[in-house]
């Protein structure tokens, strides 16, 4: 857990604290180049409540080693394997 998250789940009302964490976990940030994938949460960061269309962040891809652009989008229902990581 990121140091954010922490202080987030230690200030924030559980119910707010475990919403954050669900919704983050459906917010997936995905590498153009190989497919790789990992949710924002899992990545260390939090996003609640939030909105956005075609939003892209440049992070380092663990899978192919290259520095990217890599989408991140909403799921509503996640990925079967959570196991890959960005």
């Amino acid at each position: 857990m990121s140091t954010i998250q922490d202080l987030a789940r230690r200030w924030l009302p559980k119910s707010w604290a475990d919403s954050m964490e669900q919704e983050s976990r459906h917010w997936i940030i995905e590498c153009p180049e190989c497919g790789n994938y990992k949710s924002v949460w899992d990545a260390g960061g939090i996003r609640w409540k939030a909105k956005s269309y075609g939003k892209r962040i440049r992070t380092h891809c663990s899978q192919c080693g290259q520095t990217v652009w890599a989408t991140v989008d909403y799921y509503a229902e996640l990925p079967e394997d959570e196991t890959t990581t960005v």
